[in-house]
């Protein structure tokens, strides 16, 4: 397939994507607003000539964070421009930055040669940047077409995306050709983009700007407090964050096995999607007592499961437990940001579906920070464990933090490679 007919397949299947629009909008109603942007109509007022940065969703709004704000400082002159693609992603964004007058904000639109064009005309930057894998044929051909060097930021190819991508050559090493910059989290995929077609000169590795993470100062003694003011200071708490469909089950049926054990554990529990919010939050409450984060309710004793149903609030959710699970790798779906726990010293538990993190996961495990469970009694077992041995929980958590700590840089050396194409 080359762009020619991936184009033409893409304009065939617009009224399938309208479908999907429809279908979520009636979960989510986000998804039936803005419709415009993408389709690069009705976009808000832009400064030009700035830096764009395209961040798909939530994970990646809040992973380009510091690389943003560093820019920002870096180049007080110039406007940055953040696209995404959902609205838990757009909130994330405006939520971030709601300060900061020299961010501008719109969806991403479409992978289509006139809402490309149309959209480098309205904002026409001097630098586009691109974050994870998140590759779009026509934006990046525009982008080329404009002289405007495009990045890839804090890149991730997995070996079957990789394979994937080659099934598609003749799309795909033309694209990856185009760019000027792909800043690979590691040497293996590295070597990956080499051979699907990216010019060597320009693969660069980087390491993840995730082992950057920056805490608050003020987040662990506040989450103290919160425990505290819930009489929870001594109850065992453990979160199960970023869960996906067909989760939810399994950590609430681990919950019941530890409580058999410890009768007064509690749960957090935080959906992935906010779209839901509602169903994991009727799961829940058919077999616990259950409060839901965002009605501000205190805790009180007989809760066994608290609901993150909050936006922007995981760092926090993650500070208020001794013990976490991420999710999305009980089920295929690849895992979540393992480092977000770990840098909060917390030992660190997923299930075995970690292709999208396989190195970082390699790395806490082999430090001893991190165990994997394959289902409700294997957690139930590994929670009561690190429950009834603090010290192997403290050792866990302490050898995640020493694996952050040990990686740190990889943002010094991004802005350093973008530095050089602005």
């Amino acid at each position: 397939m080359n762009r020619t007919l991936y184009t033409l397949l893409f304009h065939l299947g617009l009224p399938l994507v309208a479908l999907r629009l429809f279908l979520r909008s009636r979960k989510a109603p986000a998804y039936g607003q803005r419709i415009g942007e993408r389709f690069a109509l009705n976009l808000p007022a832009m400064a030009k000539g700035g830096i764009w940065v395209h961040a798909v969703s939530v994970g990646e709004s809040i992973a380009a964070a510091p690389m943003i704000r560093a820019l920002l400082q870096a180049y007080p002159q110039l406007p940055v421009t953040i696209t995404c693609m959902t609205p838990t992603g757009s909130e994330r964004v405006r939520a971030m930055f709601a300060d900061e007058p020299r961010i501008q904000h719109c969806y991403l639109p479409y992978d289509l040669p006139w809402a490309a064009g149309r959209f480098l005309v309205h904002v026409q930057p001097t630098l586009a940047v691109i974050m994870e894998t998140e590759l779009w044929p026509n934006h990046i051909h525009q982008c080329a077409k404009r002289g405007i060097p495009v990045a890839l930021a804090n890149a991730r190819l997995s070996e079957r995306s990789a394979r994937g991508y080659a099934r598609f050559a003749g799309l795909t090493q033309p694209m990856l050709a185009e760019m000027s910059l792909i800043a690979v989290q590691t040497e293996t995929e590295a070597q990956r983009f080499r051979q699907l077609g990216a010019r060597s000169e320009c693969v660069q590795v980087t390491g993840s700007i995730k082992f950057d993470l920056s805490i608050d100062e003020q987040l662990l003694p506040r989450a103290r407090a919160l425990r505290e003011q819930w009489q929870a200071g001594q109850r065992p708490v453990w979160i199960a964050a970023s869960t996906h469909e067909g989760e939810d089950e399994i950590i609430l049926a681990a919950h019941r096995q530890l409580r058999e054990h410890h009768a007064d554990a509690l749960l957090i529990l935080v959906p992935r999607h906010p779209e839901r919010f509602n169903s994991v939050f009727e799961l829940c409450r058919g077999q616990f007592p259950t409060v839901r984060r965002s009605s501000g309710e205190p805790v009180a004793a007989d809760a066994a499961v608290l609901l993150g149903d909050t936006m922007g609030e995981l760092l926090f959710l993650y500070a208020l437990a001794d013990i976490a699970f991420v999710g999305g790798s009980l089920v295929p779906n690849g895992g979540h940001n393992l480092l977000e726990p770990a840098a909060l010293s917390l030992p660190v538990l997923s299930g075995p579906h970690l292709f999208n993190f396989l190195e970082i996961a390699a790395m806490l495990r082999e430090a001893g920070a991190l165990q994997e469970v394959d289902d409700a009694q294997g957690l139930a077992a590994e929670v009561r464990r690190l429950v009834e041995l603090p010290r192997d929980a403290q050792r866990m958590g302490a050898a995640g933090l020493a694996v952050m700590k040990a990686n740190q840089g990889a943002l010094k050396r991004l802005l350093d490679a973008l530095g050089r194409l602005i």
